[in-house]
């Protein structure tokens, strides 16, 4: 399985920055890959979408840092939390202001800090920011229930794409879609932190015309009173899109 997104057909160098960058972006579609050499101080770096982002992810491609995590960063839960891609783990909450300098990104740039795992002095890095498209994109979250009723969360658009991932306790990165589950409830996950097979033993979600809906009352899924976090891409614009 594999699932692309399309930053547009040119690479620019941008210097909104306080470095240059290699930036690719597609602002239609709320999606820039952006290429950047550490300094080993705080530094900001463009990235092309003209809007504030709404989530950025950050890995190392060269230096020392290799080998650290993927730290994703989520606008509704701020930058002085983060995320790691490539794990189960909670939001990280405190000791963490060297990775994002407890700044949010602003319509030209992000603010990356000194941490020896996002940013040393010659090491490369790159850098996936997102923003939301109505109707294309949503990057937000909601609070589960603890219910297999679970709650409807509205995303303006059918869903092509979901993943989910639990903030206040250990929980895999949970990713489904509408080619592998054509008609609901959709069952097929991958998760995108492990190296396992797909699993479809348990109901998960329905996918609806304006959003998804939780069927499981699983801790890592829909966990009674915490919070989840998630992003989707549609299938079709709203105006467009019909239920299954």
């Amino acid at each position: 399985v594999g699932w692309c997104w399309d930053a547009g057909s040119s690479t620019v160098t941008n210097t909104d920055g306080s470095v240059s960058a290699q930036v690719r972006a597609n602002p239609s579609a709320g999606f820039s890959i952006i290429t950047w050499t550490g300094t080993g101080s705080n530094l900001t770096i463009g990235h092309g979408l003209g809007v504030k982002p709404t989530a950025h992810i950050t890995v190392a491609r060269t230096g020392s840092s290799v080998g650290c995590d993927w730290f994703v960063y989520f606008s509704v839960l701020g930058a002085t939390t983060n995320l790691r891609w490539n794990r189960s783990s909670t939001a990280g909450t405190t000791g963490q202001s060297d990775l994002y300098n407890d700044t949010e990104p602003t319509s030209s740039v992000i603010t990356i800090g000194d941490s020896s795992c996002i940013n040393v002095s010659g090491g490369t890095y790159v850098t996936y920011a997102f923003t939301d498209i109505e109707g294309y994109s949503k990057f937000g979250k909601y609070t589960g229930n603890g219910n297999s009723d679970g709650p409807f969360v509205f995303t303006g658009f059918r869903p092509a794409f979901l993943m989910i991932k639990t903030r206040e306790q250990a929980g895999d990165w949970i990713t489904i879609d509408s080619t592998r589950d054509v008609d609901n409830p959709n069952q097929h996950r991958l998760d995108a932190n492990l190296s396992d097979a797909e699993s479809s033993g348990d109901v998960y979600h329905d996918f609806l015309a304006n959003g998804f809906k939780l069927r499981t009352s699983s801790a890592s899924r829909n966990p009674s009173g915490q919070e989840m976090v998630y992003f989707a891409f549609a299938e079709n614009p709203f105006k467009f899109a019909r239920a299954r």
